[in-house]
């Protein structure tokens, strides 16, 4: 938001200079980006935060520069010189949705005469970047960046029966808005009607049938105060952002109306003429309630280590607007501005104090406890568990906790079917959730790798997820593991990878990460999962637990990231994993006496998998076995399309003998039949 310099010295009497208000405002939380000369002002660019609506004005700034230089704010007030008759002699207001707009103001001033703004008006808009329109039309814009609150002149003669009806539209309702653009409304949007149609979008943007023209002669000034929430929905569902829309998004002040209006119509009496009516047609259904807010004094320093002195924090706060109620046993009451929207408790009047006394004289240092510090039982295990990703070349990731809001993944078992946790405030409208899975976070990190240049890339990432509970619950809370993987292997000392990734460098990571906390070995299920390409996708189970998902990411997903080679991703239930029972190590000497080993090819149906047949193999348990390890398998000539060949190695061993072929064979062969019999296989 653009502030004018000349505009803030004519507020406060500043004698700082636009460089000093740049660092100063900077410093309390309100980021000026840049400082430019135009003309003889200078204008500083304000990032002002989504919960400062109160500063989305120059009486706003002003107020936080007077508490930096100890200054006060000169409030604009304006009389009106000429006033005659009641408001309700010439217009009606009715409000049917009070939910939507709690208070709506219209005065009328009759015999203006449309013309050019005054040069000082004309300096003033410009310095900031606003267009000048007419007077009236101009007026409103000077008010809005002076006091925060958006106006809107209509022609009154244009306004069937001379009625403002506030109402919601109907459905499929139109109204051509002052771009020229015809607009199609449904029943969520809030309209300013007259007796017969919508004649302005609420709080976004008038209507070009109602709008001052050079034959306008009598106006009807609105000032009113409408629901952010629906004024949010209105500006996105119609792709509008307007100056209006902006301030009312983020919470007008609902006490500010009248005094906003008041001011408009005087300027427009001295600028354009005519009589203003002698009072305003306010339909306030449910007048606002202003709220307390205590500050225990000590709390300050408790907080944030700053010793800042009472009759210090009563000025700050005094000229923030806070006014003092009670002050008692240092206990000190303040009534909350109605412009201030984010301010509800103790913790909100430290923060104010902590601005204007500097973030930067926040000493650090570790809290007070009177035990000694340790590491939760589980931070062991994890630390093993990074390492062993580390080892097999993965980099840890730590991405942010809120994201937007999707479906697109399937999530870990305990956190399946429940909603995301929805932010009522989000600091970053695209980051609006607070994230269900790890994954979106990391395939962000791959897009910026690959944005860079750099096609190798292999990442993990530990933290929380998070889904709604029930009514009045906190939100439910796992930690999960996620790993992806794109690209090609990379071995030390080689410039260039040696092959490509594929699903199972996934697995082999996920397998050493299981290995690293001493669980039971991982079993994979061939499975559909949403967010994984169909045939190559696959559920993790620890013992007869889902733990997981792994596979290769949907060409869908893939293509929402532009990803153009294959991506391969894998989450884990790390809370669930923990929880289970850590594997013993066990040791035992080495063997006396060699052991001897079978191949054994088997043709088998293509829907078998290794893990079905060594699971079946462990399962027998005949004399002499050792176990068995997969050599490797092949498709191709000789093998029908839906069959393939898998080769196992089994393993012979006597503890007080070496074993001779033929007892080998004896145990060996009624084996090799039990899995032919199960899997209807054959031996090649």
């Amino acid at each position: 938001m653009f502030i004018s310099y000349n505009w803030l010295r004519e507020l406060t009497g500043t004698k700082l200079e636009p460089p000093e208000i740049r660092d100063r405002l900077t410093n309390v939380g309100l980021a000026v980006d840049a400082v430019e000369a135009r003309a003889d002002d200078f204008v500083l660019d304000v990032e002002v935060p989504s919960n400062r609506g109160d500063c989305l004005s120059h009486v706003g700034i002003a107020r936080e520069l007077s508490v930096i230089d100890k200054s006060k704010v000169q409030s604009p007030k304006s009389e009106v010189p000429n006033t005659k008759d009641k408001t309700t002699d010439f217009a009606a207001v009715e409000i049917r949705d009070p939910d939507l707009c709690p208070r709506y103001a219209a005065r009328i001033v009759r015999g203006v005469k449309i013309a050019p703004s005054p040069e000082w008006l004309v300096k003033k808009l410009e310095a900031i970047g606003q267009r000048p329109i007419n007077n009236v039309a101009d007026i409103t814009n000077y008010v809005l960046h002076e006091l925060g609150q958006p106006l809107h002149a209509f022609d009154l003669a244009k306004l069937a029966e001379n009625r403002i009806v506030v109402r919601r539209a109907r459905q499929g309702e139109t109204i051509k808005t002052l771009d020229g653009v015809d607009r199609k409304l449904d029943r969520e949007v809030l309209v300013i009607a007259d007796a017969d149609k919508a004649v302005a979008v609420a709080g976004v943007m008038g209507g070009e049938e109602s709008e001052i023209s050079n034959s306008t002669v009598d106006v009807l000034i609105e000032s009113a105060y409408f629901d952010p929430s629906s004024v949010r929905r209105t500006a996105r569902m119609l792709g509008l952002h307007t100056e209006a829309s902006h301030r009312f998004e983020r919470g007008t002040d609902p006490e500010g109306v009248l005094a906003a209006q008041e001011r408009c119509v005087a300027l427009i009496s001295e600028m354009a003429g005519g009589v203003v009516t002698q009072d305003a047609l306010d339909v306030y259904p449910k007048p606002f309630e202003s709220k307390s807010v205590s500050l225990r004094a000590s709390r300050v320093e408790t907080i944030t280590s700053l010793s800042v002195p009472e009759s210090e924090m009563k000025r700050i706060l005094d000229a923030l607007g806070f006014v003092l109620r009670a002050d008692e046993l240092s206990v000190l009451t303040f009534t909350v501005p109605s412009w201030r929207h984010d301010v509800s408790i103790e913790e909100d009047l430290v923060e104010e104090v902590a601005r204007h006394t500097g973030y930067d004289n926040i000493g650090t240092g570790l809290p007070p406890a009177t035990l000694a510090g340790e590491y939760h039982f589980t931070e062991k295990r994890k630390r093993a568990l990074r390492q062993a990703l580390s080892a097999c070349g993965f980099d840890e990731a730590i991405s942010l906790s809120f994201i937007e809001s999707t479906d697109a993944f399937e999530l870990i078992p305990q956190l399946a079917n429940h909603p995301s946790v929805k932010l009522t405030n989000p600091i970053i409208e695209e980051a609006s959730s607070m994230r269900q899975t790890l994954l979106p976070g990391l395939l962000n990190s791959i897009r910026h790798n690959l944005n860079q240049g750099i096609r190798d890339v292999c990442l993990f990432e530990t933290g929380r997820v998070f889904a709604a509970a029930n009514k009045g619950e906190l939100p439910r809370e796992r930690e999960a593991i996620a790993l992806v993987a794109t690209g090609g292997a990379r071995e030390a000392g080689r410039a260039q990878p040696v092959r490509e990734l594929d699903f199972l460098d996934l697995k082999g990571a996920a397998e050493a990460a299981g290995d690293a906390i001493n669980l039971s070995e991982l079993r994979y299920e061939a499975a559909t999962v949403k967010h994984l390409r169909a045939g190559q996708s696959a559920k993790i189970f620890s013992d007869s637990t889902q733990v997981g998902t792994i596979g290769r990411l949907s060409d869908t997903i893939a293509g929402s990231y532009k990803f153009r080679q294959p991506v391969f991703v894998a989450e884990l239930d790390l809370t669930a994993q923990l929880e289970m029972p850590e594997r013993p190590v066990l040791y035992s000497p080495l063997p006396r006496f060699p052991s001897i080993v079978r191949d054994v090819s088997l043709l088998v149906d293509r829907t078998v998998s290794v893990a079905n047949l060594m699971g079946a193999a462990q399962a027998e348990k005949p004399a002499y076995f050792i176990g068995a390890t997969f050599v490797g398998t092949y498709e191709g000539e000789g093998i029908p399309d839906d069959k393939r060949s898998v080769t196992l190695r089994f393993e012979y061993r006597a503890d007080d003998r070496t074993l001779r072929d033929e007892e080998v064979d004896q145990v060996h062969w009624p084996l090799v039949q039990s899995l032919q019999k199960t899997f209807s296989a054959e031996i090649r």
